[in-house]
């Protein structure tokens, strides 16, 4: 599999109450992340969850990704067309897409792969920049 290891963990129980949410990125008054499982687990499948706060964030999608909206609405613009997603919607977005999340508020639970995107991009491995 990859250059994966095995995690040699045991399955474990994550409460939300428990999760820290952290600013993300520039956008961090807009959005912020609690991750739920990534590379320091030994798994090449990232997820978390994603609050958005009156949010406008342009990004470029650098892993394979599935959203499931839980709370709000969330819409997503790419260059082939825009959709809303609500409560229990769920998004497909592969690599390389460029869209545009937009959200006045939202709980959402995603799921990407590889988990170590950011390591992989060209310019992280050229400054030593993990973007984590």
């Amino acid at each position: 599999m990859g250059d994966w290891q095995e995690s040699g963990g045991v399955p474990r129980h994550i409460a939300f109450s428990e999760l820290p949410f952290q600013p993300r990125f520039a956008y961090g008054e807009q959005a912020e992340v609690a991750v739920v499982t990534g590379p320091e687990d030994g798994t090449a499948l990232g997820s978390g969850f994603a609050r958005f706060h009156r949010a406008t964030i342009p990004w470029t999608v650098h892993y394979d990704e599935v959203l499931l909206v839980l709370e709000g609405e969330v819409k997503i613009e790419t260059a082939t067309g825009a959709f809303a997603l609500g409560p229990q919607d769920c998004a497909w977005l592969p690599k390389g897409t460029e869209l545009v999340y937009r959200s006045e508020s939202a709980l959402v639970f995603y799921a990407i792969h590889p988990s170590d995107w950011a390591k992989r991009l060209p310019q992280a491995r050229e400054s030593g920049d993990s973007g984590a």
